[in-house]
C-alpha cells in the first residue's frame, strides 16, 4: 500500500487483498507476482506468504485518512474478485470506497463475471469508483462485453500487457489504458496495435492513455507515440493529476 504510486496513471495503491492466481496470458509475466515472491518466508514482512492470496481486514479504511483527493488504485497486487475473497469482504471494500467520496477508485479485475455478480448488489454506485478489465489479447475481448453491464458511471480497459492487436466496440467504455510489458522475459508490443487502439479511441470519443512501450528496460524505451505523450482521463474527472 502506498500513498505515492510511480504508476502513470494512478496516485496511489490500496491493496486490502494481496496474491493472486494466474488466470490468462497476460498474467504470465506478473509483475506483482515477481515482487512478493521476493519476500517469500520473511517473517514479519507482509508479502512473508509471498503472492499467495491473503486478506487484510486492518488496511479497509486506510484511504478515509488520506484527506487530499487521490486517484486510487485498487489492488495492484491482488484482483479484489478473486474467488477466494469472500462477498462479505468485498462489500466492505464497496461501502469504504462509497464513504471515501472525494477519491476516484479505479478497481481492475480478469475476472469480470464476479464484479458483475457484486456490483448487481448494488442499487446504484457512485461515480467515484471507477470499473475496468484486462484485455491483452482479441482473446480476451468477452471480458470487455462482461463489463458494459456492469452498472458503473466510468468502465475502463487496461490493455496491457498488449500481445496482440485488437478491435474493440467501444459504446459504453469511458478510457482506455496500453502499455507494453516490461522486466526480464518481456513480450513485445508491436507500434501497429497501439496506433490502432489510439485511433479506435479518437474515433469513439473515448479517453486514451498510453502507459509504457515496456521492454527489460522500459525507462529507456519511454512512452512517446508519434512524438508526444497520450494522457487523457474520462472527461468527468473532477480534478487533475499533481
Amino acid at each position: 500500500m502506498s500513498v505515492k504510486s510511480e504508476i502513470e496513471w494512478t496516485e496511489a495503491t490500496w491493496n486490502p487483498t494481496t496474491g493472486c492466481d494466474k488466470i490468462s496470458p497476460g498474467c504470465k509475466n506478473c509483475y506483482a507476482e515477481r515482487f512478493a515472491e521476493r519476500w517469500r518466508g520473511i517473517p514479519g514482512h507482509p508479502y512473508e506468504q509471498g503472492f499467495d492470496l491473503k486478506i487484510w481486514p486492518e488496511r479497509l479504511e486506510k484511504p478515509l485518512s488520506w484527506k487530499k483527493p487521490r486517484k486510487i488504485f485498487v489492488n495492484s497486487m491482488s484482483d479484489l474478485f478473486h474467488e477466494s475473497v469472500p462477498d462479505e469482504f468485498i462489500f466492505n471494500v464497496f461501502e469504504v470506497m462509497k464513504r471515501a467520496e472525494w477519491h476516484q477508485f479505479q478497481v481492475l479485475t480478469k475476472r469480470p463475471q464476479r464484479m458483475l455478480e457484486v456490483a448487481e448488489n448494488f442499487h446504484s454506485l457512485p461515480s467515484n469508483i471507477w470499473l475496468g478489465v484486462s484485455v491483452e489479447s482479441q482473446a480476451w475481448i468477452w471480458r470487455v462485453d462482461v463489463l458494459k453491464k456492469v452498472p458503473a458511471k466510468i468502465r475502463f480497459l487496461s490493455c496491457e500487457p498488449l500481445l496482440g492487436p485488437l478491435k474493440l466496440h467501444l459504446q459504453g467504455i469511458d478510457w482506455v489504458i496500453v502499455g507494453g510489458e516490461s522486466g526480464f522475459g518481456a513480450r513485445p508490443m508491436h507500434e501497429e496495435w497501439v496506433r490502432d487502439i489510439r485511433d479506435q479511441c479518437l474515433d469513439s470519443n473515448v479517453a486514451f492513455f498510453f502507459k509504457q512501450w515496456g521492454g527489460i528496460q522500459k525507462k529507456r524505451n519511454g512512452r512517446h507515440l508519434d512524438g508526444r505523450t497520450w494522457d487523457a482521463f474520462p472527461k468527468n474527472l473532477s480534478y487533475s493529476l499533481s
